[in-house]
């Protein structure tokens, strides 16, 4: 059995010690969720039990609270974000949850980056969902200040129209943390991470509402862990590379213009527009592109099916060889 939070090995299913300290403070949750998925039950029980926090392309998130040892559907005090099998008609989409699961497992657990504890749960049906635990409710219950970079930018439907989420750049969002974040820097590297990753693996959604910085009192504003990080190849294959544009004012590189792609000039050049040193922007790509092992060991560990896995695992090596093409 694999756990369904770290996906390591456990003698039933349900979480490790470690997840069920990360995800529950400890409590001894069960994998098992005590009502159906969405898709076996009228919508209006979900709407009577719960707020729906918000539609992202196809995908409904609901709340969710930790009581007396049991996650239920909440529409206040929520602590958890929970995303069951999307409804569409986009490819793949019973596979949606495990392919968001393992995604951000890889962030976490292979590339160090700041992930919110999350895991898989099963509906009462048997079908998979993916739960997230929020990183703007703290432990008292407040929330801190969080806002997004369609906010930060001031950009909405009205005033950009309904691509207004993907009329920007990563370049942009870059010299945004620079302005509002003081210790942007460190953030800035992060980012680039972040970005990079995407491009590795296929997140073809990562548009501005999907970056978000929040308040801390003591050094002001910072990114918030990253969500939302899935192969997105999955469910739409002839999806753009990349939500946004890398470079501002729809520029793209001499390296581009030849192979019609991003390749490791294209992360390089805009790696020094962050700031980056190329030691560093060295170091960075070098460590990135040096996980083959335990990346085909996750995938094949997840709960991803198996002709999934393959697809997943092509993907990730497609694009590893963009980045070592000059």
């Amino acid at each position: 059995m694999k756990c369904l939070g770290c996906l390591k090995e456990v003698a039933h299913e349900g979480y490790c010690k470690k997840c069920q300290r990360e995800l529950f403070g400890g409590a001894k949750v069960q994998p098992h969720l005590s009502f159906p998925s969405p898709h076996s039950l009228d919508p209006s029980h979900y709407q009577q039990q719960t707020t729906r926090i918000s539609i992202s392309g196809v995908q409904v998130k609901y709340s969710l609270k930790l009581e007396a040892d049991k996650l239920i559907l909440s529409d206040s005090n929520g602590q958890f974000i929970l995303k069951p099998t999307p409804f569409g008609v986009f490819q793949n989409l019973s596979e949606a949850p495990a392919n968001e699961h393992l995604t951000m497992q890889l962030a976490r657990q292979v590339y160090k980056l700041p992930i919110p504890p999350n895991a898989l749960v099963r509906f009462l049906d048997g079908s998979l969902g993916y739960i997230v635990r929020r990183f703007d409710v703290q432990e008292n219950g407040t929330k801190l200040l969080q806002e997004d970079f369609a906010q930060i930018s001031q950009r909405s439907e009205q005033l950009h129209g309904k691509n207004y989420k993907y009329d920007f750049s990563y370049e942009e969002i870059g010299e945004l943390i620079k302005h509002i974040i003081p210790t942007y820097q460190v953030e800035l590297e992060k980012y680039f991470k972040l970005i990079l990753f995407n491009y590795l693996f296929s997140n073809g959604d990562a548009h501005i509402k999907n970056f978000s910085v929040m308040h801390k009192n003591e050094i002001g504003y910072v990114l918030t862990p990253f969500y939302d990080l899935l192969c997105t190849r999955i469910h739409l294959p002839h999806e753009s590379d990349m939500a946004l544009m890398l470079f501002k004012n729809n520029r793209f590189s001499s390296t581009y213009e030849n192979y019609g792609f991003y390749t490791y000039r294209d992360f390089e050049e805009f790696a020094d527009i962050l700031g980056i040193r190329p030691k560093r922007f060295q170091k960075i790509v070098e460590s990135m592109l040096s996980n083959e092992k335990a990346i085909i060991a996750m995938v094949n560990a997840s709960f991803l099916n198996q002709d999934i896995k393959e697809l997943y695992i092509q993907s990730y090596f497609d694009k590893k060889k963009r980045m070592v093409m000059y």
